[in-house]
């Protein structure tokens, strides 16, 4: 499957954005998904993810109750909803696909929040 993520952006802390992850091919139901980021000097973080169905996500604690994970299978469609945005969650985002090993990556998009 291939992945091409959208959405980010400049916004102000307190702010939102919706990142997008549009995925090739008709296997895109068939993988849990994940959303990780990478700030500059920084390893590459998990944030969030989700399975098949979309029923169950799970969220690294930086983030929880602030973003949410979902996805549109018949869109082949990941989203992430980032509210409340601080300065620390500047990175740049990848959508992945098929845990454990997330053998299929997005190229990456830039959140940047300013103070």
């Amino acid at each position: 499957v291939q992945l091409q993520a959208s959405g980010g952006g400049l916004v102000q802390a307190g702010g939102s954005l919706r990142l997008s992850c549009a995925a090739s091919g008709h296997m895109f139901s068939h993988y849990p998904m994940g959303w990780f980021r990478q700030a500059p000097g920084e390893q590459r973080d998990f944030v969030a993810s989700i399975d098949q169905s979309g029923n169950n996500t799970f969220y690294a604690d930086s983030v929880k109750g602030r973003f949410a994970i979902s996805r549109d299978n018949g869109k082949n469609m990941l989203f992430l909803q980032m509210n409340s945005l601080k300065p620390e969650d500047t990175a740049v985002y990848y959508c992945a696909a098929d845990p454990p090993q997330w053998g299929f990556w997005g190229q990456g998009t830039q959140v940047t929040v300013s103070s």
